[in-house]
């Protein structure tokens, strides 16, 4: 095997193709307490570390994050965990892009259309 093939085959095996199967979406859920002064501080400043790394909110205590595949998804989790308050529930979820097309939303009892998935990557 000549030194160019070896070369084509590495370079094709670190970039594989994007497809809705290795894109993920990353949620975020959580049950923080509230009962305190210092509770609600730490449960806020959990809200804005979430938007500050990209979540959009979908409802009060769940976020969501596009990811270009699991790997991304374990980074985003180490991030997350690194910003834990001390007590409350925090569950991280992941499904594929695929899997992301085929959710039914309501609003108001009426049914909306798909979100839109991100077109491109943002590079920063």
């Amino acid at each position: 095997m000549s030194r160019t093939t070896t070369r084509r085959r590495t370079e094709r095996q670190a970039a594989p193709p994007l497809c809705a199967y290795r894109l993920m979406w990353m949620l975020v859920m959580f049950d923080l307490p509230v009962t305190t002064e210092d509770d609600r501080k730490a449960a806020n400043d959990f809200r804005h570390d979430l938007l500050d790394f990209g979540f959009e909110r979908c409802q009060f205590s769940v976020y969501l994050r596009f990811c270009e595949g699991r790997e991304q998804a374990d980074t985003w989790t180490r991030r997350v965990q690194a910003v834990l308050p001390s007590g409350g529930k925090v569950y991280c979820l992941y499904f594929t892009d695929k899997q992301y097309s085929g959710i039914i939303r309501f609003e108001r009892r009426k049914r909306q259309k798909p979100l839109k998935n991100p077109d491109q990557f943002q590079l920063f």
